[in-house]
């Protein structure tokens, strides 16, 4: 590994991200009855820039009112329900709308949320019994009270989604009272707790499920805001449900608008004609970092993006064929022309930062060891013609590397292709593609594992349609090994097995790079990328 990277690796171990508390922060959490260790992803804290000078209330610009956030963001939503999405969009949605029995840290460690506490009781049979208690008088948007039964349906729900199943990963879900849930699973998890910490898991009304509401659009949950309204290709609209059981927000109404080009939402922030850019164009990091009257917040990231291939599409489900592309594409230009230079070159299978990272077996940039791949693979790569999609400006600048150096060092001829969130999404879990440029965010490798590379996820998040028994095997060992040094052992094995497999072609992880008025208090984030908007309040 560079030098540079060991010495982010040092940062990452040493620093702990202090940013906004996880949604059971404002209440005392109970004490942790035994149960697995938690899976702490440490990260670089959060670098945020302000300016101190105070200004009028007249001067400070808001894009709408004091009563009003608006935010830009560069993609769609493809869907408002807890559970027929995969994208990071629909969680920021999610966000607002509902809540899971469990929530995340400041650390990314499950805390007890819509649950009061929990309890883990070891059988006979070597199965393991969870029993949550769920606090009591917490409303839905519609009024009416959540119970057991709400969470026990909402489950079933996760359990038969083609997107969410794999964070399903309990066994059995009944009711033991009005007020307690009670799960199985065969063995001890290490993953159950943040797998209840994921949008899948949200819980809605189980009157609403029995009565058919389509959930995309009349979102009900028990979320910090209600949905307003969803113009599509154009803005996303909430406002505060005064009933949240962690207390009403303070700012009353947000809207997420959307704009794609990196530019244009610059432009908007400058301008005030949004209050928040979810994430700053770095091409224009210099023009935001300038401005006096906005505030950023920079944080080494731990989502991954890649090329990924179609590893049943030939000739890509030869491995020689994807270690050539692997070795023939400069991340380091894919960071510099995409990035500006804020984000860092993707060092291997799996992410870089989390707990089970490693980098032994990765092949990084060397066009004779690409060369050398290409002649093993008894392909001829300059008659391949494939096409990547690219949902975005910053996508098609990296997509613009990748097409030169797969060209120029193995004479591939690759075509780009625009295409909107929802359409991509659809389209690559479905399989109907060959090469696109996409990444996934995920706070712990277990999950992160599970959702990219388990072929349980073939037809969802899955979109190389891996299939490999050992690679299950070996995931399915990490999620069930509780000690959290063993585990990561199980977990580092993989990643080494996923480096030798290669089934994409690691890009970057970016930074997380957002702005925002300067007069936005408690603009921070977690080590996710997440953020709290209802904790937000004007000064």
């Amino acid at each position: 590994m560079k030098k540079g990277l060991k010495t982010l690796a040092l940062l990452l171990v040493l620093a702990m991200l202090f940013s906004m508390a996880a949604c059971g922060s404002k209440s005392e959490t109970p004490a942790q009855p035994s149960a697995p260790a938690a899976n702490n992803e440490p990260s670089k804290p959060a670098e945020t820039t302000k300016p101190a000078e105070p200004a009028k209330t007249e001067d400070r610009h808001y894009a709408v009112d004091k009563d009003t956030i608006v935010l830009g963001v560069a993609d769609e939503t493809p869907s408002l329900t807890a559970r027929d999405h995969n994208a990071v969009e629909g969680s920021r949605m999610n966000y607002l709308t509902y809540n899971g029995l469990m929530e995340l840290d400041d650390n990314l460690a499950p805390i007890p949320c819509l649950a009061e506490s929990y309890t883990v009781e070891d059988q006979p049979d070597g199965s393991v019994k969870w029993i949550f208690k769920l606090r009591q008088g917490v409303k839905f948007h519609d009024g009416t009270e959540m119970h057991a039964e709400d969470v026990v349906a909402s489950f079933a729900e996760a359990k038969a989604s083609s997107y969410c199943a794999t964070y399903a990963s309990w066994d059995t879900c009944t009711e033991q009272d009005p007020y307690t849930v009670v799960l199985t699973t065969k063995e001890p998890s290490a993953a159950l707790l943040y797998d209840l910490s994921h949008h899948g898991n949200y819980i809605v009304p189980k009157a609403l499920i029995e009565s058919g509401n389509d959930f995309n659009t009349n979102p009900i949950g028990t979320g910090p805001y209600k949905f307003v309204e969803w113009k599509i290709s154009e803005s996303v609209s909430f406002t505060r449900f005064d009933d949240y059981f962690l207390g009403a927000a303070p700012i009353k109404n947000v809207t997420y608008k959307i704009i794609p080009e990196g530019s244009a939402r610059t432009i908007a922030l400058q301008a005030h004609e949004i209050d928040y850019a979810v994430s700053v164009d770095t091409n224009d990091a210099d023009l935001v970092l300038n401005d006096p009257s906005l505030q950023t917040v920079f944080l080494d990231g731990i989502s991954h993006s890649w090329l990924t291939i179609n590893n049943e599409v030939k000739p890509f489900d030869n491995r020689n064929v994807r270690k050539a592309m692997n070795a023939a594409i400069n991340k380091e230009d894919v960071v510099t022309v995409a990035f500006n230079g804020y984000a860092i070159a993707a060092p291997g299978q799996t992410p870089y930062g989390m707990l089970g990272f490693d980098s032994t077996g990765y092949d990084t940039y060397d066009v004779e060891l690409a060369k050398k791949y290409a002649a093993e693979s008894g392909e001829d790569l300059s008659k391949v013609t494939f096409e990547v999609i690219c949902s975005d400006d910053t996508k098609r600048r990296a997509g613009q590397v990748v097409q030169d150096c797969l060209n120029t060092n193995l004479g591939m001829t690759v075509e780009l292709v625009s295409m909107d969130l929802a359409t991509y999404l659809s389209e690559t879990a479905a399989g109907h593609f060959q090469g696109f440029i996409g990444g996934y965010s995920s706070n712990n490798m277990m999950s992160f594992l599970k959702g990219v590379y388990h072929s349980s996820n073939i037809g969802a998040s899955n979109k190389t349609r891996t299939n490999d028994k050992h690679l299950d095997e070996l995931i399915e060992k990490a999620c069930a090994t509780v000690d959290n040094a063993a585990r990561e052992e199980v977990l580092k094995e993989t990643s080494r097995y996923l480096n030798d497999l290669c089934c994409q072609i690691p890009l970057w992880q970016p930074k997380s790079f957002v702005a925002g008025n300067k007069y936005i208090k408690d603009l921070t984030l977690r080590g996710d990328g997440r953020y709290f908007i209802e904790h937000w309040s004007w000064e």
